[in-house]
């Protein structure tokens, strides 16, 4: 295991180096607000997958309405490069996939703190008071099935390099 150096030379708890993190290969969805129709399929189809039912409130991307401008900007997790919530949860309970570089919450490692959630520069890791978890996009294991049913193709992916600029 690569280990993440602190400033004092200690190694960081979650075990990972930082470049190894911020310059990971990864991809990531991307939403178009010009061309979303607020339809929320994307919600629909999501809480599906995760969940077995239409659930709106557990779905892991969700729809900013703002009726005075009649815009519609779907929230989505961007997988970002520094991961701020990765290195925020103090339990290991988020993970960066080395293989697609998707940042993972493992529902069974989370205590339900919710040091995540603020440390979200997006805010759309959500928090279920039932089962008293964080939660947010999995990527769906790679192949996301918002952008699949999104009948406007206001959602996309995007893939990141992952090289270390010289």
């Amino acid at each position: 295991m690569v280990t993440f150096k602190e400033m004092d030379g200690s190694e960081h708890p979650m075990g990972i180096e930082f470049t190894k993190v911020h310059f990971r290969k990864r991809k990531a969805l991307a939403a178009e607000p010009k061309v979303c129709s607020g339809c929320q399929t994307c919600e629909i189809i999501c809480s599906l997958k995760h969940e077995g039912k239409v659930d709106l409130e557990r779905a892991r991307i969700f729809i900013k309405a703002n009726p005075f401008s009649g815009s519609f900007i779907p929230q989505v997790c961007r997988q970002c490069s520094d991961a701020p919530c990765f290195y925020a949860c103090p339990d290991g309970a988020i993970e960066i996939q080395e293989k697609d570089g998707t940042v993972l919450i493992h529902q069974e490692k989370c205590t339900g703190c919710g040091t995540c959630l603020p440390a979200c520069p997006f805010k759309v890791i959500r928090f279920d008071p039932e089962a008293k978890k964080a939660f947010k996009c999995d990527f769906c294991q790679g192949s996301p099935e918002c952008v699949k049913w999104c009948p406007v193709n206001a959602l996309g992916v995007v893939d990141f390099c992952g090289e270390v600029p010289r």
